[in-house]
């Protein structure tokens, strides 16, 4: 929005868009928090907001959330949007141009012919299908990561669990949510390719690949036959139900008959969020999780243990650097920092908390003085480590200051990450431009110029960028409202020219002395592990 704009004439446009059934909901079910988002004609601004917090559970050894938690959070983020709304432009919501569900991509969600939930959602956290992993990537020659949905299911094959004979149908939470909404079984094609690799050339599953899978034994059906439908961005996926609606809306206000979108993953949805769907482009996105995605022009060499190959939501080949954990532990850092303020008497909100330890982490040195921070609240399989066990370690001689253990935290987010690019560095993967996006990149410069010593490369971060998945989810929505690839613009033409064409973005370059100091503190990243893992034997 340019400045001088008049603001009551955009808030007009947009309550009657809102009242018109013109505006377009994303949805996105994160780690730690359900987000709504709403935009009207300019599909570049955001014009309603709901969310609402909620956390994975740790039940017999697997992470996972209960169903009744997936619908009470989803009404709940929905009826927050909604007062939003109300609050800003006295309208009441009834009637949307279109709908898109996205949500934390893989894990594990198997049902029966009754459409039975058959075990607990095993969430992309859970990292005990190893043997599954090994066995498939050798049988593909490509690597299956432990969290992918087939390897999921494989191990489930492998251990004789009692429910495998009576599984009918697999799917994501994103596909869940979508199916319950439209009765339509349809992933976009993204997040597809983290429950089966797809075949970039015909936008489906790889049929030889699932020819490959059917020869192994313990399968109640052919594996074609347990996937969703896949899509593409712009495709029509299924309208609203009467059911779907109530699902969503507990007052009964939102009518049926909305059209939803394919639904995706979070990793497509900061991809699109940060206009990063285009050959030789590339994005961050940073949660409780953090990846990194790179869109490729051509195959890679060879098959790795750290590079996930995923798709755009329009089905192009993209490399994906995922590390299970991101930046929860810094936020109990934050947090731990923000209640002694509370004993001090002061009184500060954790926005402000976040940004005054941030910003005192400029002060540190560049390798953050000899101190080491782990954030694996998780298992994380770049570094191959099977459960998680939060470290801060420091010799006797390192530099106990806050602005270092600050700058410890902050390298730490983006140590994983960085091992795992090293890899497409070496392969020769070539980018133009690096986006990053999440809510650690609000404090101007910190985070974002710490990746950018750890990728050694520019990075941008957009006005958009704390947005996030719903945004972006909400943004494929609009390309489907819009007429989608039928109307003669791809999905990288439509962000360019309907979304991204006034964009105002920030852009880091690496300093050479950060670029020195992270690789410092890199070098003791990895010699650490062995302390990591001793941790994970001991505790």
């Amino acid at each position: 929005m340019t400045a001088g704009t008049d603001t009551s004439s955009v808030s007009e446009r947009a309550a009657d868009a809102i009242r018109s059934g013109r505006a377009v909901l994303g949805i996105e079910l994160g780690s730690t928090r359900i987000k709504a988002c709403l935009i009207g004609d300019d599909p570049s601004v955001t014009i309603a907001s709901g969310s609402h917090s909620w956390e994975n559970r740790f039940v017999d050894r697997m992470w996972t959330y209960t169903l009744d938690d997936i619908w009470s959070g989803l009404q709940a983020a929905y009826a927050d949007l909604v007062a939003d709304v109300r609050r800003r432009y006295d309208v009441e919501l009834t009637s949307l141009r279109a709908i898109g569900v996205s949500a934390m991509m893989h894990g594990y969600l198997p049902f029966d012919a009754s459409g039975e939930l058959l075990v607990p959602f095993r969430t992309w956290r859970n990292t005990t299908t190893g043997p599954a992993a090994a066995e498939l990537s050798a049988l593909f020659g490509v690597n299956v990561p432990l969290r992918w949905s087939v390897a999921h299911y494989r191990q489930a094959v492998l251990d004789a669990e009692p429910h495998v004979p009576q599984v009918a149908f697999l799917t994501t939470l994103a596909g869940y949510v979508h199916w319950k909404l439209t009765g339509r079984r349809a992933l976009g094609v993204g997040d597809a390719s983290g429950m089966f690799p797809i075949d970039s050339a015909t936008g489906t599953y790889d049929a030889d690949l699932l020819a490959a899978f059917d020869t192994l034994a313990g399968g109640p059906a052919p594996l074609a036959d347990l996937l969703p439908e896949v899509l593409g961005a712009g495709e029509s996926a299924g309208d609203l139900t009467a059911e779907g609606a109530a699902l969503l809306d507990a007052s009964g206000s939102l009518q049926p008959g909305i059209p939803l979108c394919p639904p995706e993953g979070d990793a497509g949805t900061g991809m699109v969020a940060t206009n990063a769907v285009a050959p030789r482009t590339g994005n961050v996105s940073a949660g409780t999780s953090i990846f990194a995605m790179v869109v490729l022009e051509r195959a890679l060499n060879a098959s790795h243990e750290e590079l996930d190959l995923v798709t755009t939501p329009s089905g192009d080949p993209v490399a994906m650097v995922h590390c299970n954990n991101g930046a929860s532990e810094l936020a109990e850092w934050a947090g731990l920092f923000g209640r002694f303020a509370e004993l001090t008497g002061s009184s500060i909100d954790s926005d402000r908390v976040f940004e005054l330890l941030f910003r005192e982490a400029l002060n540190g040195e560049a390798d953050a003085g000899g101190l080491l921070a782990y954030n694996y609240l998780a298992g994380e399989p770049v570094t191959g480590t099977t459960e998680g066990r939060p470290l801060f370690v420091r010799t006797p001689d390192s530099s106990f200051t806050l602005a270092n253990v600050m700058r410890a935290q902050l390298s730490g987010v983006f140590g994983t990450l960085s091992i795992g690019m090293r890899v497409l560095s070496d392969e020769g993967v070539a980018l133009d431009r690096m986006h990053a996006h999440g809510g650690i990149f609000r404090t101007a410069g910190v985070a974002q110029g710490i990746l950018a010593a750890a990728l050694d490369a520019p990075v941008a971060v957009a006005e958009t960028a704390a947005e996030g998945g719903a945004w972006g989810i909400a943004v494929l929505a609009g390309y489907l409202a819009a007429g989608g690839a039928a109307s003669g613009s791809s999905l990288a033409e439509y962000l360019n020219e309907a979304v991204f064409a006034d964009a105002a973005s920030t852009v880091v370059a690496p300093d050479p002395a950060d670029v020195a100091g992270f690789a410092a503190y890199l070098d003791r990243y990895r010699a650490g592990l062995d302390v990591e893992r001793a941790a994970i034997e001991a505790l």
